[in-house]
């Protein structure tokens, strides 16, 4: 079977790429059938002269190959009819700005697999990025901190190489004795706390980061049963809570009130109640200075996430006074930090650890019958079709 690992096609250019070239290297002596090319590509975070000099073929087209991965969205006019696709399509929670891609998709017969619905059989993610933009999330907010107050300068992230060089310059640091409540317990916030706990910030329970006061940096990460709760003040589970989120509301102002940084890497979906609202953040009480918004739903379950912001300009200020955008030294200003393409500033670490994880789950599936199920169910179109497990996706394709 032939692969062909494309080069990064939307603006700006992302330099994450799907697999290293070590990494297939190492497919192919493990598969003797896995066949692969790789795209040209002048901003690649692994240049064509390392793929060249393992061993991999590179050329300037792969459209004789029988499945194409890229880590961002491809361009409506650039997809090739027939084609088995890998790639974060940003068409699942029916985002408006991705439905023409996937009406063209339906249109020219394409295979897509999104990145994002290989799962397993309890519907778990199998791969992502996710952990890495803990890491990058955690350090940003970090300095955030540190440029909202003049404290301290940190460089950005997007300019030291990797997570150990994060952590080194963030352990320099001489921090004041600050509150930081990370939210969801996935991937990303296993990133963050990974982070957190590298650089010997104190980790303590809800109750005690609730009515503590510390002399050190602590933190506390907290799931959906402590940042939301049922209007009818029942007690809950998670069952409960998928089941039913219109019979639940935040719970999560009783953290306002003693943080200085918030760091979302919560998962929300359309029907989700918000966590963070605009008047948590107006109220006399709240303490939060930085919303590091790693998730970043805009017009989501974060108030102050007015936008997304860039890796060249990551930051702004929002006045909850007036919901609006302002300069971040404005006094009343709460920092945002909404960057929506985090991994990218770890592109070398994030692409060696994404194409880990999709050596072990996605690559066995097409040597295996996909014994497993993996592509089955990571599947969003075929014969020009919605999938059964994708056709809720239907009023949306056609605009309704």
């Amino acid at each position: 079977m032939k692969f062909g690992i494309l080069r990064e096609r939307k603006n700006p250019p992302d330099q994450r790429v799907v697999f290293s070239p070590q990494a297939l290297v190492n497919l192919q002596n493990e598969y003797p059938d896995f066949s692969v090319k790789v795209e040209r590509s002048d901003f690649r975070i692994f240049k064509d002269e390392e793929y060249h000099d393992a061993g991999i073929s590179v050329v300037d087209d792969v459209s004789d190959c029988d499945v194409l991965m890229s880590v961002k969205e491809i361009p409506e006019d650039q997809l090739v009819p027939h084609k088995a696709y890998f790639f974060f399509s940003h068409t699942i929670k029916k985002q408006p700005h991705s439905r023409a891609l996937l009406q063209a998709i339906l249109k020219k017969n394409i295979d897509l697999y999104d990145h994002e619905t290989i799962v397993d059989e309890n519907n778990r993610r199998l791969i992502g990025f996710g952990k890495y933009a803990g890491y990058v999330g955690v350090y940003n907010s970090i300095r955030a901190f540190g440029v909202k107050f003049e404290l301290f300068k940190l460089p950005k992230a997007s300019t030291l190489n990797g997570k150990e060089e994060l952590i080194r310059h963030l352990k320099r640091l001489v921090l004041p004795p600050l509150k930081i409540v990370v939210t969801g317990k996935g991937k990303v916030g296993k990133g963050a706390k990974e982070i957190l706990d590298a650089i010997k910030i104190k980790e303590v329970s809800i109750d005690n980061y609730l009515t503590k006061k510390y002399t050190q940096s602590v933190y506390t990460q907290i799931g959906v049963l402590d940042y939301y709760k049922r209007k009818d003040n029942q007690e809950f589970d998670f069952e409960n809570f998928i089941n039913d989120k219109e019979a639940f509301e935040s719970n999560f102002g009783r953290f306002t009130e003693v943080s200085d940084i918030y760091i979302s890497g919560h998962f929300f979906d359309n029907n989700s109640p918000a966590i963070l609202t605009r008047e948590m953040l107006q109220s006399k009480d709240c303490q939060i200075k930085v919303v590091a918004d790693i998730s970043c739903d805009v017009n989501g379950p974060i108030a102050s996430t007015l936008r997304s912001s860039t890796i060249e300009e990551p930051l702004y200020g929002y006045l909850p006074s007036e919901n609006k955008e302002v300069d971040i030294y404005h006094p009343a200003a709460v920092v945002v930090m909404a960057v929506d393409n985090l991994p990218s500033e770890l592109p070398r670490d994030a692409s060696i650890g994404f194409g880990e994880m999709f050596k072990e789950h996605v690559i066995p599936a097409f040597f295996n019958g996909d014994k497993d199920g993996v592509l089955d169910r990571a599947q969003i179109t075929k014969n020009g079709k919605l999938t059964p497990r994708f056709s809720y996706l239907q009023g949306y394709v056609d605009g309704k």
